[in-house]
């Protein structure tokens, strides 16, 4: 495996002010929305820190617009 095919597959963690700006949520419906079972949980990356996976903010913003009635 090439050097830019691993740096093509590496996964990278957004911090929730990039979630917010990516999806248009804002903190409080973040929350909800992982409650709720609707929204991408974070991972855990430090005793007080949490991240979401890029994959998963762009597969939610995705489905979005998949499930939109246009």
């Amino acid at each position: 495996m090439t050097q830019q095919e691993q740096t093509q597959q590496r996964e990278r963690l957004l911090r929730r002010p990039e979630v917010e700006k990516l999806t248009g949520r804002g903190r409080s419906a973040i929350y909800a929305g992982i409650g709720a079972g609707t929204f991408p949980a974070p991972v855990k990356i430090g005793p007080r820190a949490v991240a979401w996976p890029e994959s998963a903010i762009t597969q939610w913003i995705a489905d979005r617009i998949e499930g939109a009635a246009w």
